[in-house]
């Protein structure tokens, strides 16, 4: 993986395919997982999401690839913003419409924001927004977990920081997310 990500950064124009190819399984797992805990009614199948996010992905050419961490977190982040993007078509008017795409966060530890365990997902990105804006690394913390499906191991791994600091910051980022999302 090291390798074709390095030859992406070079320029290979067949460096992003095979890439895909190599790490497609993975992408696949990542997004069945997140896509488990939306609502119902959600139009957006776990393939949908890795094949945009692929499209997206390979339209930066000689994008500066740091390793494998760094590919999964900028992967993680490009699936928030297609479902965001999502989300955003379905829901052109006012946020919480009969379109809008609900994910929820109970399964991934974060908390609930209303009693279906249900939060709107374009509120999700903009508390991440804000969150971003405090702390940095509370939302990297947040994308890997949440949206990328990372365990606390993978996730220190994709950081480069210990498993304990991952589970501090996935705590902190939690209640903070908790607090935000039930804010009136």
């Amino acid at each position: 993986m090291t390798a074709l990500l390095h030859a992406w950064a070079e320029g290979d124009p067949s460096a992003p395919d095979a890439l895909l190819a190599a790490v497609y399984e993975e992408l696949r797992r990542q997004a069945a997982w997140h896509m488990r805990r939306q609502a119902g009614g959600h139009t957006l199948e776990p393939t949908d999401l890795v094949h945009e996010a692929y499209l997206r992905l390979a339209r930066q050419p000689g994008a500066r690839w740091e390793g494998r961490g760094h590919f999964f977190r900028v992967a993680g982040r490009v699936m928030r913003t297609v479902l965001v993007d999502h989300a955003r078509a379905h829901d052109a008017g006012k946020r919480g419409g009969a379109g809008a795409v609900r994910v929820t966060l109970g399964a991934a530890g974060a908390g609930r924001a209303d009693a279906a365990g249900e939060v709107d997902v374009l509120a999700l990105d903009a508390a991440l927004g804000r969150l971003a804006a405090i702390d940095a690394q509370k939302a990297r913390v947040v994308e890997l977990r949440y949206f990328a499906g990372f365990t606390i191991e993978q996730t220190a791994e994709a950081l480069g920081v210990s498993a304990a600091t991952v589970k501090r910051e996935w705590t902190a980022a939690r209640a903070w997310l908790r607090h935000e999302l039930r804010a009136p």
